[in-house]
This record gives C-alpha cells, sequence and structure tokens, in this order.
C-alpha cells in the first residue's frame, strides 16, 4: 500500500500513543503471533520509541575493498536520496555480533532525508553522539567500536529482508511493512493489515484505561475484568 507523508505522519502518531504490548495482543489474536523481534533488539534509551515504514537495508559479509565493490549505488551512497519522510530505516545484518553497522553521521544522513530512527539486527556505533540527536530513535543489539568497512558490506537496498525473532528463528520483513518499537521490544506490522492493527490495538488502549480507572477507583478486580476483559 502506498501511503503519503501524511498518512505515514498520521500512523507513526497513532502508533506511538500506544505501546507494543497492545498491538502485540492483536497481532497475536489476528493468527499473528511470530510478529516480534528478538527481544535482544532493545532501544539505546528506554524512552525512546519508533513508529513508521521499513526502508529496508541488508548486509553481508565482505571483506572487498572500495576499489572492488561494484554495488554502485553503496559505493557512491546514493541509497539515501531513496529514503523518504517518516521511514524507518531497518537493518538485517546476517548474524554479524561484532562490527558496528551503522553510526552517527549514517543517522545524520538519513534523518536529513526524512527517516525516523534506525533499528537494526546488530550493533550501533557512536553511541554517545547517537543519544545527543534530537528526534532520532535507535534500536539495536549491542554497541560496539569496531568498523564495518571491510568486514560486512550493504548487499540489499528496499528488498524483502530476514531479521531474528522471537518466537521464530526469523521475520521476513518487506519494504514498507511497519514497525513500532519502546521499551519492550519491536514489532513488525504488515503494511496491508495496519489499519486494522491500529483501530484493534486503540480500542484495547481504551479499555484497559478504564479498567485502570475504576480499580485506582476502587472498584473490584473481578468485577471490573468482567465488564472489560482487560488486565
Amino acid at each position: 500500500m502506498t501511503r503519503s507523508s501524511g498518512e505515514i505522519a498520521d500512523c507513526s502518531s497513532r502508533l506511538k500513543k500506544l505501546y507494543t504490548a497492545a498491538v502485540y495482543d492483536i497481532l497475536d489474536e489476528m493468527g499473528l503471533p511470530n510478529q516480534c523481534m528478538d527481544l535482544g533488539i532493545r532501544p539505546l534509551d528506554r524512552a525512546m520509541k519508533i513508529a513508521g515504514p521499513a526502508f529496508t537495508v541488508a548486509t553481508t559479509n565482505d571483506p572487498r575493498t572500495d576499489a572492488e565493490y561494484d554495488y554502485d549505488e553503496v559505493a557512491k551512497l546514493t541509497f539515501f536520496r531513496r529514503m523518504y519522510q517518516g521511514c524507518v530505516v531497518l537493518v538485517a545484518t546476517a548474524g554479524d555480533r561484532k562490527t558496528g553497522h551503522w553510526g552517527e553521521l549514517m543517522s545524520a544522513s538519513a534523518k536529513a532525508k526524512g527517516a525516523a530512527g534506525v533499528v537494526i539486527d546488530g550493533g550501533i556505533r557512536d553511541g554517545g553522539q547517537l543519544l545527543e540527536m534530537a528526534d532520532w530513535s535507535v534500536f539495536s543489539r549491542y554497541l560496539s567500536p569496531i568498523e564495518s568497512r571491510l568486514r560486512t558490506r550493504i548487499s540489499r537496498i528496499e528488498g524483502p529482508v530476514v531479521v531474528s525473532g522471537t518466537l521464530s528463528a526469523y521475520i521476513r520483513v518487506e519494504p514498507g511493512d511497519w514497525i513500532f518499537g519502546d521499551m519492550d521490544g519491536v514489532l513488525v506490522i504488515p503494511d496491508g493489515l495496519l489499519d486494522e492493527v491500529l483501530s484493534k490495538a486503540e480500542e484495547v488502549e481504551r479499555l484497559e484505561t478504564r479498567t485502570r480507572q475504576e480499580v485506582m477507583e476502587g472498584a473490584d478486580v473481578a468485577d471490573v475484568f468482567a465488564k472489560y476483559g482487560r488486565l
């Protein structure tokens, strides 16, 4: 589904008012229990949230020099031109667990093109500088000072990628599928289901708000649960 920048901004804002637990419950009820990325992928700061369509990047172990590398769009860094307002850079790293696959300058370049943040099934560099970037969310497995150049290479831009899952070994992500993350974890929401997921999750949030209010006002927990079915 092609969404305008305004539609992306609206959906992102609605998601960020929710939390991943409520959205996961909806995905689970819809028969999609395997949409939670590996729980080792965490926000650089616990307060960070991220929501937007995936701009997919895949890397592979590749020790070739720049002169030997024939992926022109990557060698010349023109792939940043393809990023768009509100997208979330999603980096699949083919299992590498040593290098920093993304850093502060890459983040600044992506942000300048409208990206909202980056989610990496791998490592991040320049953690201190990234924490100082305003309105930029970063989710990764680990921090590493090790340069990825001459160790890994970008092998695909805006194609299907595979990231590590929690209840499944892997999750396939298509460009434009939605990424939603907070301190609990990161979810992948198929773009075609986003509107339905949003509506149902917002209803869950409303019911949980009522449940919380009535319990705090002294209502019997069992009675409130029977009334709203949420606890």
